[in-house]
């Protein structure tokens, strides 16, 4: 195969193919028909002269060349982008596509002002979020996301800005029987609490601190989301131990209230926004994590 012969566009198609290794999962994301994709890998069967991803019994499966070819497109989309577009960034006519993995802690609490401050400016970008799950810096590290936000901070190698500080809180039902304005750990190893297990087989900055000090709580439950862990207080003894801003955001609810967290365990923690290297000079990149950093530095201490 000769570059002169080859169509460059159908690059991003193959990336998103190899990764999705799906031709209607693919072509949705690339918004076209399962039937004009279908036509793309063909073409992109031709131009490599490989089947890429052959059909098993597991569905389909990447070819040795196609595993080749996504650690390069890993690498080289970036710097094709940024070399059309060169140093220029309009976000007024940017098509640029970001994939962010984060909580809905991080969507509660930045989500709002940052969707609108990025949409108002830059109504033509893609946006997609999803959970941040054990994989995210590994999906970070292979060019399938862009940034995540997080309290965890990354391996080597990955680049890491802290955004603000957080620290936790107790939330309690509104008839809870505890009263007073600050708990104490044996109070909270008392009652039952709401764990939110947001990384499977991974400990929680929460429930590091507290096996540090020796503190076994009775048995509980244990939630996927936060959004999750305040639904479950209402009519119950259990206690959620959660970020303070994101009581702060359902303070009109009156079905829970805030008590304020042993002083052993409500020191401060960061929160901040991981990236790769390759993504350092990126202009969309830079652009979407100015305004995260933006609508963070708008936040209340």
């Amino acid at each position: 195969m000769h570059i002169e012969n080859a169509d460059l566009n159908l690059l991003k198609a193959l990336d998103v193919l190899l990764e999705e290794r799906h031709v209607s999962r693919a072509a949705a994301r690339f918004h076209l028909s399962q039937s004009a994709m279908s036509r793309t890998l063909s073409r992109l069967r031709e131009t490599f002269g490989d089947e890429l991803l052959v059909r098993t019994t597991r569905g389909y499966e990447l070819t040795p060349r196609a595993r080749a070819i996504q650690q390069e497109l890993e690498f080289i989309l970036p710097r094709l982008r940024a070399l059309v577009r060169g140093g220029e960034f309009d976000p007024a006519t940017s098509a640029d596509s970001i994939r962010v993995n984060c909580t809905d802690y991080a969507v509660t609490v930045l989500g709002g002002r940052l969707f609108g401050r990025i949409f108002e400016q830059a109504p033509r970008l893609s946006l997609t979020v999803e959970p941040l799950s054990p994989r995210t810096y590994d999906e970070i590290e292979h060019g399938r996301v862009d940034l995540a936000l997080s309290p965890v901070q990354p391996p080597s190698g990955l680049h890491w800005q802290p955004l603000f500080q957080e620290d936790y809180v107790c939330a309690v039902a509104f008839d809870h029987p505890i009263t007073a304005s600050r708990l104490t750990l044996d109070q909270l190893a008392e009652y039952p609490r709401v764990s939110v297990v947001v990384l499977p087989q991974q400990v929680m900055v929460i429930d590091r601190r507290l096996a540090e000090l020796g503190v076994t709580q009775r048995s509980g439950l244990r939630v996927p989301y936060f959004e999750a862990a305040f639904t479950a207080l209402p009519g119950t003894l259990l206690i959620a131990l959660v970020p303070r801003r994101l009581v702060e955001a359902r303070r009109n609810d009156s079905s829970v209230r805030l008590i304020e967290a042993p002083a052993e365990i409500a020191a401060p923690f960061p929160y901040g926004m991981v990236w790769h290297p390759r993504l350092n000079s990126d202009p969309a990149h830079v652009w979407v994590r100015e305004r995260v950093a933006e609508v963070a530095a708008d936040l209340r201490p």
